[in-house]
């Protein structure tokens, strides 16, 4: 077995950073914020193209410090307050009158959002005009990860990851071909043996990631936030409809988490491999299983790492964003595999784990941020905690079951193209639909 320990940190302290609000409008806020700065004066004229699924994510979300939603309003944040050095933090900084100020922005100057037809999953491009100067920021492929910089003729930043060019940017046959990665060249076991012989120094700033996301949970289930998913469980398991057990438990703090998250509330998370709610996904029910049998600090960072990284080991075949909920098919299976590895499984328990997930929640579609995804999450959730401790039983699902290939490692690599190539029309369909619920033009 190969020692691949130094990149798979790498890897978690790249992918799990705290954010403040839906991952997708906070990016085109960063964006937003870096343009203006190079402005470097009031703003003329603005346009912002985003991918479809940035389009879809931010389109009904709550914006932190509003009441608010979708992208215009993160939009005009980004120019009024705020701050881009902090990244995906850049809206917990705005002050009550700046968010006040962003509003009327909002109402009274033209914002002019625009999906771009390309087939990158993360692309956000700002141009802006202003009475001497124009600015051009763009991000692409993660939600922080800025490609280009320009002000007036001068390229500040040019990583060879954006072609300035419009015609091949918003054509319709515009064909992005996957970057291979170092996920490419690894597989579920080398990623988990590789886990289990971490230090713990090296990824205990995992555990920092508990106390945020439970301090998100805590406050869905103190103010019903949302829709009160998280807080209705609460209620019904007190009310003696629910048990008291490991899957109530993780249901319950995973969706009142995503209830306040997604209401907008101004705290931030851990997120994981770009999104909050992944992050969410990822950690809480492994939080659930400590709080029913508590564990060793180092035992619970090793799980939170082998569920980040799967969880980005799946994220590396099915796209970074997609027409399936992240949180169904990813997070929650990260999760389980860490479950998994909590009750002493073995590596046939986690890869069955991991098997059982594919076989369940493959079919759960995105159709954006909101507040209704505490019900994803909820789902995924429960399902994470079934599948672990039905493989812990030695149950899980045979090979060639549908989707289920003959290894865990194909199984996964055969629900990203489901996922990338074969939901590529219901990603459009689910725009379309979108669009017309909500009066888009």
């Amino acid at each position: 077995m190969r020692d691949i320990r130094k990149e798979l940190i790498e890897m978690l302290i790249a992918e799990v950073k705290p954010a403040v609000g839906c991952t997708e409008p906070v990016a085109v806020a960063l964006a937003c914020a870096k343009a203006k700065e190079l402005l470097g004066e009031e703003i003329e004229e603005n346009r912002i193209l985003v991918s479809p699924s940035i389009y879809k994510n931010g389109m009904c979300v709550g914006i932190p410090g509003t009441d608010r939603l979708g992208l215009k309003i993160a939009v005009a944040m980004g120019f009024v307050g705020g701050h881009s050095e902090n990244g995906l933090t850049v809206l917990e900084t705005l002050s009550q009158d700046e968010v006040e100020e962003s509003e009327r922005y909002m109402d009274t100057q033209p914002i002019n959002v625009v999906p771009a037809q390309t087939k990158d999953k993360v692309f956000i491009e700002v141009d802006l005009r202003g009475k001497n100067n124009i600015a051009k920021v763009v991000i692409k492929e993660k939600h922080d990860n800025f490609v280009y910089l320009q002000k007036n003729q001068e390229v500040l930043l040019d990583t060879g990851d954006y072609n300035n060019n419009e015609e091949i940017k918003v054509a319709d046959e515009n064909v992005v071909e996957r970057k291979a990665t170092f996920m490419d060249t690894t597989n579920v076991e080398e990623i988990i043996k590789n886990v289990e012989n971490m230090n713990f120094e090296d990824i205990k700033f995992l555990l920092d990631g508990i106390t945020m996301n439970v301090e998100m949970a805590d406050y869905g289930l103190e103010n019903k936030a949302g829709i009160g998913v998280g807080f209705g469980i609460k209620k019904a398991k007190e009310e003696g409809y629910m048990a008291d057990d490991l899957m109530t438990e993780a249901m319950m703090l995973t969706a009142a988490a995503s209830d306040a998250r997604m209401a907008g509330i101004k705290m931030p998370v851990m997120s994981s491999n770009g999104s909050g709610n992944h992050g969410l996904t990822a950690i809480l029910p492994i939080v659930a299983y400590n709080n029913k049998f508590p564990q060793s600090e180092e035992r619970l960072a090793k799980a939170l790492a082998i569920s980040h990284l799967i969880t980005g080991y799946i994220k590396n075949y099915t796209g970074r964003l997609s027409a399936v909920c992240g949180c169904g098919v990813a997070a929650s299976t990260g999760s389980a595999a860490g479950i998994s590895w909590l009750m002493d499984g073995d590596m046939t328990h986690i890869k069955g784990a991991i098997e059982n997930m594919i076989a369940n929640l493959s079919g759960m579609i995105c159709d954006g941020a909101k507040a209704g995804c505490a019900l994803k999450l909820s789902s995924a959730a429960s399902a994470a905690v079934q599948s672990a401790i039905i493989a812990k039983q030695g149950f899980h699902v045979p090979p060639k079951n549908g989707i289920v290939g003959d290894r865990v490692d194909e199984s996964i690599k055969n629900l990203g193209k489901v996922s990338d190539e074969g939901m590529q029309v219901t990603d459009e369909v689910i725009i379309d639909v979108m669009n017309n619920i909500n009066k888009v033009k």
